[in-house]
């Protein structure tokens, strides 16, 4: 790169990042109009909608309310994948979907779940809407080219079998779809239809495909739905939460931008430039794509921050490797960036195939942060291997030559012998996965439960308190959360403001009859409440049983996509069993410090445990990346695990430094954030610990072990 084209590049570099910044930035604030300002908030940091269904059956059964239940679920994640459907009382399903404030609007798009029917021109009925699996609107053309809109049906099995036989039956005559004994649309069969997939054309704009399709969508329930009533409410966290979090995020990221300049010197400087790059461009997808930001999402975002340094520092330690060997600044920095370009790719890859199958098999939280971690993964590889390399060799072309900007010489360290100590590492992860789960036995022998399950998972009650003035919510977390925690004993308390009113819902762990009444009492005593306009319902857990199902299934499939990865890539199974038996060792491991600990074990688990799944891939990658490389220069006289022992001491120092930056983000947020982030916190700093050792003291004694017992060709 010539002088001219190294200033041109600095110039748009920094211009093109002071810009992103305003953007983002221009809307941090009530007025502002920036991408900061536009991002969609979860209920926790914005409020939304909260609208009650009654069940119009009588008695329903537990398996219908959990049916039905679910299925709204998948449907108004159409509006965020951070929407809630969850059972009040016996006869009551709560929907709750952030970012919106117009009830009415939201009630008229997801229409009244009704009765749905499918019926033939004599009256008898062909399928019902529990036949119907999903139903959407699709933008085509007709044969003259002219764009038409349409309904896009797919049936499960039994709706299948019976609609192949009806249009069989009925080609050319009218089948009606009929809602709430309304008949909403009466195609014409063309003919029959056996695939279980069925079209609805007609003259429609998409708008009336759309209300069509989401008709349809709602009426495919196993019990018919009434509202009861439908509220705006705040947000369950107070201005001071997301302000501590940003400042968190501020300070972390200025940390190790000052970290990665003491380390690595003029390198590190131009990784700062680019992190900062990479912190605007999350927030510009984010708004730009419409995803629905959390607080767990701010930290997932700041945490990504300390796993973006990871791509910088593989790359700047092979180029100290190169100029170790005596070669050029220039040569060292083309040799780096080409040989930490297959640890990268390799690493980020496998975490993204997990990240996509999160998105296809997972929902809600699951969905929501498969989204925040493929964004992550994306956007810190083009900063990595793009941004980076044009602003170091921008440097280099102004002038900035001199070796000692890069590096300066140092000892080789001698390869630490990993593999002669596996023994005593086996025998500490093996003691601390059993001391997990035996105190989870301890925990459930004494009625405590294996974990403490928070209200996502377990329910609990919520109580509908009017009181006498208008309380903010940073008054709420003062003055009424302290009674409900010391009435309760509960430690996660959460609360919503009702727009408009005096009203503050209350949802706490299940309390009983004596409980209610304690808490009741506290409220009249300490605040002046009338105890008559005091409501409670139990209330059921945010996260259904198909959705830990969803989640499970995602994470196996997730697990067995990455394992066939790293096989093809490193073409031996033994790599992809030895990196998905550590994986499994960090998930028990941080498993076990939940029931220790007695950390709440909420939607922020799932969150943790998946963050830890691909923190600790990502490691282990780079260090399989250089025992693979080591490979190709053995001998028949090279000892194998002077392989592995050098492999893992030459990548030591990444995985110290990596793991170092992204404690720090975590422990800030510990430090610094609400009891709600320190949940997510304290765990994720365990999983680093562990993820940091596990991928140097694990994963390359077990291959190790599994090539001498297993032979020494990847085929045997």
């Amino acid at each position: 790169m010539k002088k001219n084209r190294g200033i041109l590049s600095l110039a748009l570099t920094f211009v093109l990042a002071a810009l992103m910044g305003f953007t983002v930035l221009v809307g941090f604030g009530k007025t502002g109009t920036g991408a900061m300002r536009n991002i969609k908030l979860g209920l926790d940091l914005e409020g939304g909608v909260s609208i009650t269904y009654k069940v119009k059956d009588k008695n329903p059964s537990e398996e219908e309310m959990s049916d039905t239940i679910y299925k709204l679920q998948r449907r108004v994640e159409q509006y965020s994948t951070e929407a809630s459907v969850y059972q009040e009382g016996s006869d009551r399903i709560n929907i709750e979907i952030p970012g919106v404030s117009d009830a009415n609007k939201i009630l008229d798009e997801l229409g009244k779940p009704g009765s749905l029917e499918f019926t033939t021109e004599d009256g008898e009925t062909v399928i019902t809407g529990a036949d119907v699996e999903t139903a959407t609107a699709k933008a085509g053309e007709d044969q003259m080219g002219n764009r038409e809109y349409s309904i896009e049906l797919n049936l499960n099995k039994s709706g299948k079998e019976k609609f192949a036989k009806a249009t069989e039956e009925n080609v050319g005559k009218k089948i009606n779809i009929v809602y709430d004994g309304a008949t909403i649309s009466d195609p014409i069969v063309n003919q029959a239809i056996t695939g279980g997939q069925a079209y609805i054309t007609g003259n429609f704009t998409f708008e009336e495909a759309d209300n069509l399709a989401a008709t349809i969508r709602i009426g495919g329930l196993k019990l018919e739905l009434e509202e009861l009533r439908s509220n705006v409410v705040g947000a369950q966290l107070g201005e001071q939460a997301i302000s501590t979090s940003l400042k968190a995020g501020a300070i972390g990221l200025v940390l190790i931008i000052i970290f990665m300049i003491f380390v690595y010197y003029l390198p590190g400087f131009a990784a700062g430039i680019a992190l900062l790059i990479y912190t605007e461009l999350v927030l510009l997808i984010l708004n730009g794509f419409n995803v629905t930001l959390t607080l767990p999402g701010i930290a997932g975002i700041i945490l990504g921050i300390g796993m973006a340094v990871d791509a910088n520092v593989i790359i700047f330690a092979r180029v100290r490797e190169e100029m170790t060997k005596g070669k050029s600044v220039k040569n060292s920095l083309k040799t780096g960036f080409q040989k930490a370009l297959s640890a990268i790719v390799d690493g980020n890859v496998t975490t993204l195939i997990a990240a996509a199958v999160l998105w296809f098999r997972g929902s809600g939280t699951v969905k929501g942060f498969a989204q925040t971690l493929a964004i992550g993964i994306i956007v810190s590889m083009f900063t990595a291997l793009v941004v980076t390399r044009v602003i170091v060799f921008s440097f280099y072309a102004v002038g900035l030559r001199k070796e000692s900007l890069y590096y300066r010489p140092r000892k080789e360290r001698e390869p630490i012998n990993f593999v002669g100590r596996c023994r005593t590492f086996f025998v500490i992860s093996i003691l601390l996965i059993v001391a997990g789960a035996a105190v989870m036995g301890v925990n459930s022998s004494r009625g405590k439960g294996a974990f403490a399950y928070s209200l996502e998972f377990e329910g609990g009650t919520s109580t509908n308190v009017t009181f006498n003035e208008d309380y903010s919510i940073d008054e709420i977390d003062e003055k009424i959360v302290p009674v409900v925690e010391k009435v309760t004993g509960d430690r996660n308390v959460q609360t919503q403001k009702v727009a408009g009113t005096n009203q503050v819902i209350i949802k706490t762990v299940t309390l009983e009859l004596d409980q209610r009444e304690e808490l009741n009492k506290a409220m009249a005593d300490e605040f002046k409440v009338d105890e008559s306009l005091i409501t409670a319902e139990n209330i059921s857990s945010t996260v259904s049983n198909e959705m830990r199902q969803d989640a499970v299934v995602a994470v196996i499939v997730a697990t067995i996509c990455m394992l066939l990865y790293i096989w093809f890539r490193f073409k031996d199974i033994r790599f992809a069993a030895s990196a998905i038996l550590a994986l499994l060792h960090d998930v028990l491991v941080v498993i076990g410090f939940y029931a220790v600990a007695r950390v709440s074990v909420g939607n922020t688990f799932i969150a943790c445990m998946l963050t830890i799944v691909g923190y600790s891939i990502n490691a282990t990658i780079v260090i399989f990346d250089r025992i693979r490389e080591e490979l190709h220069y053995q001998t028949r006289k090279t000892d194998l695990a002077e392989v592995v022992n050098k492999s893992i001491t030459q990548t030591l120092t990444r995985s110290i430094y990596t793991s170092l930056t992204t404690f720090v983000m975590v422990a800030i947020l510990f430090i610094m954030g609400v009891s709600s982030i320190r949940e997510f916190a304290l765990p994720l700093m365990v999983g680093v610990v562990c993820g940091a050792y596990s991928s140097v003291c694990i994963t390359g004694a077990l291959w190790y072990v599994m090539r001498m017992k297993f032979g020494k060709k990847a085929s045997e």
